[in-house]
């Protein structure tokens, strides 16, 4: 299962592997999403200043450590995998962030765009678009994986809606309306 000839198939296959106590496939699973969790790791440090003490390579290392020490993670496919290390990446800054004691907001309105490298990781705009997303996840689980897919991991609509085995025109509607809602808890 090398990387240019791995499917979704492979890596629900790992996933489900390690999920029923196989350690062994944890590995070449991380060998498989490697690439794409560094992109999302790279996506979100964007905004950090030159230097920072957190750089991509090692929010997925950390991220790996953190997988390694749940007891029991179970798995459905690649989407669940993904919206699970975007929510663990998001803590990994919320924490960064916390540590540093950021306080201190950049006086810019907090617009949720595309791409969210308007955030500073270690910042105190992570800290409040993790607590608007806890929020919609309270409110609405699909909605906040939507956005987590969409925005933290940079999945494309027609990949969101793939991913989550929904149609584009519902993921379009449903994204719609949590990008207003977490845009109305960041612009208070």
């Amino acid at each position: 299962m090398g990387e240019e000839t791995a499917t979704p198939g492979d890596i629900t296959i790992l996933l489900k592997k390690w999920s029923e106590g196989q350690p062994q496939a944890l590995d070449p699973l991380f060998e498989l999403l490697y690439p794409q969790l560094r992109f999302i790791a790279g996506s979100m440090m964007r905004q950090e200043r030159p230097g920072h003490l957190l750089q991509p390579t090692g929010m997925v290392n950390e991220f790996y450590l953190k997988l390694v020490q749940q007891k029991r993670l179970q798995f459905d496919d690649r989407e669940h995998f993904l919206s699970l290390a975007a929510r663990f990446m998001r803590r990994i800054l919320v924490d960064q962030a916390r540590q540093s004691g950021s306080r201190k907001r950049s006086g810019t309105p907090v617009v949720l765009t595309e791409d969210l490298s308007w955030v500073a990781a270690a910042g105190a705009e992570m800290l409040d678009v993790d607590r608007a997303l806890e929020e919609l996840q309270a409110l609405d689980e699909r909605k906040c994986r939507m956005i987590e897919l969409r925005y933290f991991l940079g999945c494309t609509a027609e990949e969101t809606a793939e991913l989550m085995g929904l149609g584009k025109a519902t993921v379009d509607r449903e994204l719609k309306f949590a990008r207003s809602w977490v845009q109305e808890r960041l612009s208070r």
